[in-house]
């Protein structure tokens, strides 16, 4: 009998402490889902409500107060319901994520990917089981940016909290941080002085007109390949060019965020195995300041994806010290670099101090009078030099078109007259005038409307880079010319590549497939 007793004193302690066990479980689920700990959850607490800070606040409005809630997808429930679905929220420390160009997915699954080509650099997009299906947070402390154009000369620390590049960089005036921001002196690693001073003086090398580099309207788009913090691109903006600045997700964090903040376009990207997403054909001039770009490799194959971006008479303006230096080695480099670039049909058109400026031939002339055999060659007749979306780069010379060759160049009108002026690339896609010259005037007209309606909102400085999701002929940034503001124009890739006719308006965009899952 005491044995039984016993027994059953057990029992009722072990069920005792199970249903102890249970509600203590219970609790921290519950504590846990009002407070958002979860990983996905945690990051809620640094999403907020931008929409009204941003519209009606002031710039440096800490976004704090009440939490954001998480986004909602509806379905149907019942007849009439709507059952929201709630979006959660990325932790806090991926408020920098990018989900294709992610380095520490990159090596975490062990990719066998060549360094020396800079592939690691290019997009990895990760399998199913590995995408984030969350909202990206801000930084924590994240405020109201700062608007242009005083952007362009500071930022708030807090929203782009990768200060190592200032203690780096310091003794080349790239960013400087000031307490809670961070200036942007306009310096660069070769040109310490400033980027206007620098601009005026590639524009006084090739002897345009009030050492202004747009040179009447001649050039107008700009690719600046590893582009820093964009100082270049932001200073080219007063004279009526715009520059897609260019840089990797590198070892300095992601730099074109500062880009971004400060207000100046940029892209995330890299010369490496893939083409550039730009169309042949897209920039008046490229340029390179102490970008460590090693351009003699595989047979000029970096140099060559440039020259298949450039417009005939396009211009390459390189600063580097293999253009100045005087020790073996960057002699041995600019040897061999004036040796590709003459095989390449380049001239250089000016040479001064620390910068080379080469000038891309006009018409295929020079090309066809090149000996047999000479390297690099021709590419084959049927290779499309406009198509971008993942195809490799080719260590190929791509010849113009028949048109181009007869009138010796791309028949462009200067900026602004070619905003409105019919492309001479509309053919390509069986468009006329009409079309071209309707689509824009529908676009003026929305796009009035959209002021008219949000006139109440929208402050000078309110806005200043938009996206066009689904741009095709960019008659909807057209449409922007006189607001201060830029737009990337986005074609998508299972549709007509008219990207060419946006760049030949004088505009910037990229190609992009939208089905992609990240």
């Amino acid at each position: 009998m005491t044995r039984g007793r016993a027994d059953g004193g057990r029992k009722k302690r072990l069920v005792t402490s199970l249903l102890i066990f249970v509600i203590f479980v219970c609790f921290l689920y519950v504590y846990s889902r009002n407070r958002g700990s979860s990983p996905l959850e945690y990051g809620s607490k640094s999403l907020r409500k931008l929409g009204s800070s941003y519209w009606g606040g002031d710039e440096g409005t800490d976004i704090g107060g009440k939490q954001y809630e998480s986004s909602t997808k509806f379905g149907k429930g019942g007849e009439n319901d709507a059952i929201p679905k709630s979006i959660p929220v990325c932790d806090d420390h991926h408020s920098d994520l990018i989900p294709c160009l992610d380095r520490h997915f990159i090596y975490q699954t062990k990719l066998k990917l060549d360094l020396s080509l800079m592939e690691h650099y290019e997009r990895h997009c990760p399998p199913p089981e590995r995408r984030y299906n969350c909202l990206i947070p801000p930084p924590a402390g994240y405020k109201v940016p700062i608007k242009w154009p005083k952007s362009r000369d500071e930022v708030w620390k807090a929203n782009i909290p990768h200060t190592h590049l200032a203690t780096e960089k310091s003794d080349q005036n790239w960013m400087v941080v000031k307490g809670e921001k961070i200036a942007f002196p306009g310096g660069g690693t070769h040109f310490h002085y400033g980027a206007d001073k620098y601009i005026a003086s590639i524009a006084n090398m090739l002897n345009f007109p009030n050492n202004n580099l747009n040179n009447g309207g001649r050039i107008r788009t700009v690719l600046d390949v590893g582009c820093g913090v964009a100082s270049f691109g932001a200073y080219l903006l007063s004279s009526d060019i715009i520059a897609m600045s260019l840089a990797p997700n590198d070892v300095h964090q992601n730099q074109i965020q500062f880009a971004l903040e400060r207000g100046i376009p940029a892209y995330l990207g890299v010369l490496g195995t893939k083409r550039l997403p730009y169309p042949s054909r897209s920039f008046e001039l490229a340029h390179c300041s102490r970008c460590r770009i090693d351009w003699l490799q595989r047979n000029g194959i970096l140099l060559l994806e440039l020259d298949r971006l450039l417009r005939p008479g396009g211009h390459f303006a390189y600063s580097s010290p293999e253009a100045y230096a005087q020790d073996e080695k960057d002699l041995r480099i600019w040897r061999e670099m004036s040796a590709l670039v003459e095989r390449m049909c380049w001239k250089i058109a000016a040479k001064r101090d620390q910068t080379v400026i080469w000038v891309k031939p006009l018409t295929n002339d020079c090309y066809m009078k090149r000996d047999p055999g000479t390297q690099p060659p021709l590419c084959r007749s049927d290779d499309d030099p406009d198509a971008v979306w993942g195809p490799p780069m080719e260590a190929c010379i791509t010849p113009y078109s028949d048109q181009n060759h007869l009138t010796r160049g791309s028949g462009l009108a200067p900026w602004p007259a070619r905003l409105t002026a019919p492309p001479p690339r509309l053919a390509d896609f069986g468009y006329t005038r009409d079309m071209f010259e309707r689509d824009t005037e529908v676009w003026q007209q929305r796009v009035d409307n959209y002021w008219n309606i949000l006139g109440a909102k929208i402050k000078p400085d309110t806005l200043r880079n938009l996206m066009d999701m689904k741009a095709s002929m960019g008659s909807f940034a057209a449409a922007l010319k006189d607001k201060n503001v830029w737009v990337m124009n986005v074609v998508a890739e299972d549709g007509p590549n008219t990207l060419k006719i946006i760049y030949d308006r004088g505009l910037i965009g990229t190609i992009h497939n939208w089905y992609v899952q990240f």
